[in-house]
């Protein structure tokens, strides 16, 4: 069987056909589009996932600061503590002298939260304390909790979400 010139060029036509240039810059353009939208949902997850790790590590320093207090004779601050102003918060410390460093699942939990938010500021007194965590979702705002049983968002950095003079949260 014989084929024709023009039967031949038909058939290497075929077999040859590929993805022109516009055609593949065409998917990759796609794909990136794709990708960058999900990149970008991906970061806002992640922010929130890490306020909600705050609020609940926040939650576990309510628990354990009632437990703390009732241990320490109904005191905020271990037997020869001290008041902690308000600062950023303190690190575990075997001899420390407030409740917040005193305590190792305290200054754990903290120290979880401090690590996934934005910046804190702590309060311990014999008869008060506050804690403020800075939010990643958005960075004027924290999360802030005191020993009135307040939990709450605070629109303002941790250094500015207790209140100075009753040492509350604002």
């Amino acid at each position: 069987m014989r084929y024709g010139f023009d039967t031949i060029i038909y058939i290497m036509k075929k077999i040859n056909k590929g993805f022109s240039l516009l055609e593949l810059l065409m998917v990759v353009a796609i794909i990136g589009l794709l990708a960058s939208i999900t990149f970008g949902y991906l970061g806002s997850a992640r922010k929130k996932g890490n306020d909600t790790a705050v609020t609940s590590n926040l939650s576990t320093v309510r628990s354990l600061s009632e437990i703390f207090y009732l241990d320490n004779g109904n005191s905020y601050l271990p037997s020869g503590g001290s008041v902690f102003g308000i600062a950023t918060c303190p690190t575990y410390d075997a001899s420390g002298t407030n409740m917040l460093s005193k305590s190792k699942f305290i200054a754990d939990a903290v120290a979880e939260a401090v690590k996934r938010g934005n910046g804190s500021s702590c309060y311990n007194s014999a008869d008060a304390w506050a804690i403020a965590v800075g939010l990643s979702l958005d960075s004027n705002t924290s999360w802030c909790i005191d020993n009135a049983g307040v939990s709450k968002q605070v629109a303002a950095i941790p250094s500015l979400a207790i209140n100075p003079s009753i040492f509350t949260c604002n």
